[in-house]
């Protein structure tokens, strides 16, 4: 499939970790925290953790972790749906499309949960067709987006005059949650909203650009190394210490199966700065410059933050060798594609 237009929407509220640290320091939440807790949240948010700002749907962060489970999804239905409506009405802009023109819309995210599911949602408040086929992708976590490809390729591939929409959505502050752990305070500390737009289709005439080559990997023995869990109702982040050296084991493993391609450049998910450099040090010849750029401006978005880095190069460089997407997350796993020139 040829990529026709990427774009991406991000929430209006922008905060500094600086910020972010005088928010939390004076919330209830600070004050039911262990002392030692609240030094690390301290650390992370005023040192140099690779980020800069974050980008937030939900106003009131300084009570934002006060919320009970039904108040956090009620945020989530409100936003998610908005914020990948906006990011699809600026790649369909993009494509010099009108929503009547998409045959199929996937939506993948994991930070909240609504039955219908998103597409039902952005399907209605952009006037789609009413047999537009809406696919939800749930569950798969950070990595969801190289798959949600996957599945509009094999669309694309069943319907080949189609156009084909996909959005990576998430609403990461609608499933903050924290305790005394030190994953799920360190996770607090990274993860920030956005959601990114892609329109997709046979024609290889826009912008020449074919997404191919998927490959995957999934590790169930080390599931519990990053997971979401249920706690009171809420969903509660869980981040093993060892998994910036699982990604990078992984990204590693899927990389060496290449053979000899020819690769211009890696594009890869921005899980947080210990996770890059670990990927950096396995795959030492890029310099995965457009995640860590990604990574500083808007935080570990989850799903969408390997499409937005995937922009990024993009809008400042013509593509004359493949691209190499690769994202993972939550199962363990880890999934690829190639992005190459016509």
């Amino acid at each position: 499939m040829y990529l026709q237009s990427i774009s991406n929407a991000v929430p209006d509220q922008a905060l500094t970790q600086e910020t972010c640290w005088d928010i939390f320091k004076e919330s209830p939440t600070a004050k039911r925290l262990r002392p030692r807790s609240v030094s690390l949240v301290r650390k992370i948010l005023k040192g140099d953790n690779g980020i800069d700002k974050r980008h937030f749907a939900l106003n009131d962060l300084g009570n934002l972790f006060e919320l009970d489970a039904e108040s956090l999804n009620q945020c989530f239905e409100k936003e998610a749906p908005k914020l990948a409506r906006q990011a699809l009405v600026k790649a369909l802009d993009k494509a010099k499309l009108i929503p009547e023109e998409i045959d199929a819309l996937f939506i993948c995210t994991c930070t909240g949960y609504i039955c219908p599911g998103v597409t039902s949602y952005v399907a209605e408040q952009t006037a789609m067709r009413n047999n537009t086929y809406l696919q939800d992708i749930v569950g798969l976590g950070c990595g969801a987006a190289i798959p949600t490809l996957r599945s509009a390729s094999n669309f694309l591939s069943a319907y080949p005059e189609s156009k084909v929409a996909v959005i990576a959505v998430e609403i990461c502050s609608a499933a903050f949650y924290l305790d005394d752990d030190p994953g799920v305070l360190i996770s607090a500390c990274l993860f920030g909203d956005g959601a990114s737009a892609s329109i997709w289709s046979n024609d290889r005439e826009k912008t020449g650009l074919h997404c191919n080559d998927f490959d995957l990997m999934h590790l169930p023995e080390d599931r519990d190394l990053l997971r979401f869990v249920n706690r009171l109702g809420k969903l509660c982040n869980m981040l093993h210490k060892t998994v910036p050296q699982k990604a990078a084991q992984a990204v590693s493993a899927l990389h060496s199966k290449l053979n000899g391609t020819e690769i211009g450049q890696v594009i890869s998910h921005a899980g947080g700065r210990d996770v890059l450099q670990a990927i950096q040090n396995a795959i030492p010849d890029y310099n995965l410059k457009e995640s860590a750029k990604i990574l500083r401006n808007f935080g570990n978005m989850s799903s969408p933050s390997v499409l937005f880095a995937l922009e990024e190069y993009l809008n400042h460089n013509a593509v004359k060798k493949n691209l190499w997407l690769t994202s993972f997350g939550a199962g363990f796993s880890c999934h690829s594609c190639l992005v190459s020139p016509r």
